[in-house]
């Protein structure tokens, strides 16, 4: 006769102390996802409601709104919340799912790498954007680089 366990028994041994990663990482994907609620919502009210709507998005527009500092950090606190949002989400769905250490391993690996070169790239498009660039053709500079 076999025996079987009682559900929700832990196969792995119990931690003592340290820090709890998971509650964490739970706490942050709560507490993310309702920042990124306002954040996306102001974000697509801003761009696709206000104004003129959706055909007012030109370069001029994404230009002016990078060459403000609201908007920067706007869109940067948009990009890293949902990155990581989404990294960690990913990171889950691996530990749950991928039984083999070694292929874990390595997918958690890629995630964490995607994940930093994303933020890393994002954020340097947000904080370095130019519209206006020195020395470029007036006819092909938007229209805001007048009088720069």
């Amino acid at each position: 006769m076999s025996v079987i366990e009682a559900p929700r028994t832990p196969t792995r041994g119990r931690r003592t102390g340290g820090i709890n990663w998971e509650k964490w990482g739970w706490i942050y994907m709560r507490a993310s996802g309702v920042v990124l609620i306002v954040l996306i919502f102001g974000h697509l009210f801003v761009n696709l409601v206000a104004g003129e709507g959706v055909k007012a998005i030109d370069f001029a527009f994404v230009g002016g709104k990078l060459s403000d500092p609201f908007w920067m950090i706007w869109d940067g606190l948009m990009l890293w919340l949902a990155l990581i949002h989404g990294g960690n989400g990913m990171r889950t769905l691996v530990n749950d799912y991928a039984t083999n250490p070694k292929v874990r391993k390595v997918l958690l690996i890629g995630i964490a790498a995607s994940t930093a070169i994303l933020i890393l790239l994002g954020t340097l498009v947000i904080t370095t954007f130019d519209p206006c660039p020195a020395g470029a053709d007036p006819a092909l500079l938007a229209s805001i680089c007048e009088g720069r």
